[in-house]
């Protein structure tokens, strides 16, 4: 069985009651998730909403539980690191990990990068050696592939583009990424938002057809399940 994990970042709810509002790139992002399942019903799926629900930012309190040896932790300090010990959790369980995200001020929203900021820790997804020289943080986990989502406003933020020298949001996230484990990324992009012409609505179709497509894509390469027999489901 595959495990797929979803976080969605924008602060917009997919649908809203002025449709104008929906945020573009978790309906895209749904595209992806909805015909995984038809695919692959029996996978496991965790999903976190980070732009509704955010995660707490880490503070001093947060960094002194991280670097304080885990059996001299307070009941406090582990309290403090709860949280982030449970989205940790859900990165290492998954194989499939689909980040979607708007552009905000050229790069990610803040409850995305909280979100990070609670996972990319010492001693949990990397640790940290000078033996290693100039190089000597290393990530501890490995094997997963990412699929970025992202809507912006503007467009020609790809590599070559008008506007490359201001494309901070993909780049941060496969920068981070690699202390998710991730080993393969794909990327699905919505641009021309605030244009509102034809451009947009192709560049939107695009972007949920190639969701649909990729899901697929990825489904066949993944392990095939196997049915629960009724011995092992009793």
């Amino acid at each position: 069985m595959t495990a797929l994990l979803h976080i969605d970042s924008s602060v917009r709810a997919a649908s809203n009651p002025n449709p104008e509002h929906d945020s573009l790139s978790k309906n895209i992002a749904r595209r992806f998730i909805e015909t995984w399942k038809k695919h692959r019903p029996l996978d496991e799926y965790i999903y976190r909403d980070v732009g509704i629900n955010p995660p707490a930012f880490i503070n001093q309190d947060w960094i002194g539980a991280v670097f304080t040896p885990e059996h001299y932790r307070s009941p406090a300090q582990q309290q403090t690191l709860a949280l982030s010990d449970e989205l940790i959790a859900e990165v290492a369980a998954a194989d499939i990990i689909v980040i979607s995200s708007p552009m905000y001020n050229y790069g990610m929203p803040a409850q995305l990068k909280a979100w990070f900021d609670q996972i990319v820790r010492i001693n949990k997804t990397f640790d940290f050696d000078l033996s290693r020289g100039d190089y000597p943080l290393q990530p501890l986990l490995s094997g997963k592939t990412l699929v970025i989502v992202t809507s912006t406003g503007e467009f020609g933020f790809e590599k070559g583009g008008i506007r490359e020298h201001s494309a901070h949001l993909v780049p941060h996230l496969k920068t981070l990424s690699k202390y998710l484990g991730v080993e393969t990324s794909y990327e699905i992009a919505s641009e021309y938002q605030e244009f509102g012409d034809d451009r947009h609505r192709h560049s939107l179709d695009q972007a949920k057809a190639r969701a649909e497509h990729l899901a697929t894509e990825l489904c066949g390469a993944m392990p095939t399940q196997s049915p629960t027999t009724e011995a092992e489901s009793a």
